[in-house]
């Protein structure tokens, strides 16, 4: 009885959400966290019963700071540490205000009700509701049962789609010092080992920030922006070594510690992960590009480009693009980098140049070219800047292209060619070409393989690189279309029950056992093996639209609106034709729900998109086509350009 009662006060909003100011940010902004409330007058009676059924379910509201976290044992330098130094009392009665001090406040409309450590519930149906709302449940499923008219239904179901998402999404917005800050991983309340799922990523924050970038608030993406810049110059250090400068971290979490000195009084700190703590220990390479990427999406959508002026911002642009464009022993314009350093953060045999890295660099590249403030200090870095747009662009359409023609071409490849003007410049051996590949190339259509090193050629089709290259206009107006008919013509293979494979195909036998180590998360049609994942659909969406073809993300969203919501949301899909949901995703998602939010969004104003695409450049396109009518043969001695790409 008691614990009914107790979850009858969460659903009734009787626990209030509490806050405190936040010296480095405006006083408005510490108002931004009531547009966070959510709007619950109809939501779906299927989560919400499944919320009663959960006794983990009393936890769904908390807001991402956890009471009773361990503090990560490290040193740390005061002056980087993002504190807000909140007093928090311990007697609820004893909840008070202190002007200037940023104390904790709560509201005295209502009454400070912790239950089960919950300090910041959002005000969801009352029981009432609910079983208002589980009659038309039961009403709807037997008619649909009966064969009775869906059209009704079917149009209302959408609406609640999309009305369900961001009630989702906004609850897992996570707060810090009482502004909002990004958005937790996921957060399922079937599953009891949150492992850093209950953690802002940078990367899976992307498609939440444009989603509330899209719907016009801006404070959450401003406030993250900022606050991963701070962090970009943590003290990072693994086994005794520290990477390069402006590394960005994979991901952080806002941890409630105790104050020195005062049991009764707590503090709130970022606790960010560089890949010391993360499976695999692996640095996160796209964490610093997609930090690029939005900060000049959040300029486009608000107008607000007094962020991107600022010094610390144009500060941390060059220290990413210093550490990505450093001299190194590679050869190649692409960025080199080991496996698992990018959304695919487990062993799948990307080690080496992988297109999604590439995509992401490119973009990256002409955002900050785009932003980055005329001075003399920046000379240099520009013109070094260009140089790589050039070469990697150059490399990545001549070299990384495969479509029927190119396929036939690598078969007559002859080997072991020693010249300057040899025509299989990396030793590609023809019988590297997979049967499945000669069989599964389209006649019309085309795409970008995964990676290009010395005597390999990876043909897997991988989603999100190529999606990329198109959005960014990587690959050219011609590549693009053709990487869209691809999808088209592979429709069954690709997008199936759920949209989109994260690659394809995927590795199986001993091929599977070699190159993933036997890893039982990665088996054949799983996870990053060939997985379905619906946060893919926002990046379809956007290529679509760039390409004037929207026809094709809106049938991959229909696709996805048949089972996306009834599933709760998953993380990813398995099996060849997406049917089952993945045996270890979980479920809400937040990627997966701001994925689909963002697609909506774009369908519904194609000219929104944008804020995330960048055309091709005239100055590259003409240094291309002197490339490409350019003698390949190249003399030796030295070179008076510092030039020093293999293109």
């Amino acid at each position: 009885m008691a614990t009914s009662e107790a979850v009858l006060q969460v659903l009734s909003g009787a626990v209030p959400r509490l806050f405190c100011s936040d010296s480095c940010f405006s006083k408005s902004e510490s108002i931004y966290a009531s547009k966070f409330r959510v709007n619950c007058s109809r939501r779906r009676a299927s989560r919400y019963l499944q919320f009663l059924k959960c006794s983990s379910g009393l936890q769904y509201g908390v807001r991402g700071i956890g009471s009773g976290v361990s503090v990560a044992k490290k040193k740390v330098d005061p002056s980087w540490l993002q504190i807000c130094k909140c007093q928090k009392a311990e007697s609820v009665s004893g909840v008070t205000t202190e002007d200037g001090n940023g104390a904790w406040f709560a509201d005295n409309a209502q009454k400070f009700n912790p239950i089960n450590g919950m300090v910041n519930a959002p005000n969801v149906l009352e029981f009432p509701d609910l079983q208002q709302l589980k009659q038309e449940k039961e009403d709807l499923t037997l008619n649909s049962a009966n064969g009775a008219p869906r059209g009704n239904f079917d149009k209302i179901g959408v609406d609640s789609f999309e009305d369900e998402a961001w009630d989702l999404l906004r609850e897992s917005v996570v707060y810090y010092c009482g502004s909002p800050i990004g958005t937790i991983a996921a957060k399922d309340p079937t599953s009891s080992n949150m492992l850093n799922y209950d953690q802002v990523f940078i990367r899976d924050f992307i498609p939440s920030g444009i989603a509330f970038l899209l719907k016009g608030e801006y404070d959450i993406v401003r406030n993250f922006i900022l606050h991963t810049l701070q962090l970009q110059s943590w003290e990072k250090t693994m086994d005794c070594h520290s990477p390069g400068q402006g590394l960005m971290p994979a991901s952080f979490k806002v941890r409630t510690v105790p104050l020195d000195g005062d049991d009764s009084a707590t503090e709130e700190v970022l606790d960010p992960d560089f890949g010391e703590a993360a499976i695999g220990r692996v640095a996160p390479v796209d964490s610093g590009l997609w930090w690029i990427i939005l900060l000049r999406a959040y300029g486009k959508c608000s107008g607000d480009l007094s962020v991107q002026e600022r010094v610390d911002v144009q500060t941390g642009i060059k220290m990413i693009l210093r550490l990505c464009i450093a001299d190194g022993f590679d050869m190649f314009p692409t960025l080199l980098v080991t496996d698992g350093s990018c959304m695919i953060d487990r062993r799948m045999g990307i080690h080496g140049h992988p297109l999604e890295i590439q995509a992401l660099f490119y973009s990256a590249l002409l955002c900050a070219r785009e932003m980055l403030a005329p001075e003399d200090g920046s000379a240099d870095l520009l013109r070094a800047l260009n140089n790589r747009l050039v070469a990697l662009s150059f490399h990545i359409r001549e070299y990384y292209w495969v479509d029927l023609r190119k396929l036939n071409e690598i078969y007559r490849y002859k080997t072991e060619e020693y010249s300057y003007d040899a025509v299989n410049k990396f030793n590609i051996y023809p019988d590297q070409i997979s049967p499945w590949l000669v069989e599964w190339m389209p006649n019309k259509g085309g795409y970008l393989i995964g990676n290009l090193q010395p005597a390999h050629m990876d043909f897997r089709f991988f989603s999100l690189g190529n999606l990329w290259s198109v959005v960014s206009s990587l690959a050219t107006m011609d590549q693009s279309h053709a990487i869209l008919d691809l999808i088209e013509a592979k429709w069954g293979d690709l997008v199936a029950g759920m949209p989109l494979k994260i690659c394809y195909p995927a590795l199986e036998g001993q091929e599977w056992q070699i190159i993933t180590g036997s890893d039982p998360k990665n088996t054949p049609w799983s996870y990053h093996n060939a997985g379905a994942w619906p946060t893919l659909l926002w990046q379809l969406t956007v290529a679509s639209i760039k390409m004037n073809r929207p026809e094709i993300a809106a049938r991959a969203v229909e696709v996805a609106e048949k089972r996306i919501s009834l599933d709760k949301w998953p993380e990813y899909y398995d099996t060849k034709k997406g049917r089952f949901i993945g045996k270890q995703a979980r479920l809400f998602q937040t990627w997966s729900i701001a994925g689909y939010l963002v697609a909506k969004l774009l369908l519904a104003d194609p000219s929104k998109a944008k804020i995330l695409i960048t055309e091709e450049d005239s100055e590259l396109v003409n240094a291309f086509s002197c490339m490409i009518s350019a003698n390949p043969r190249r003399k030796r001695g030295r070179k008076d350009s510092k030039q020093t790409y293999i293109v």
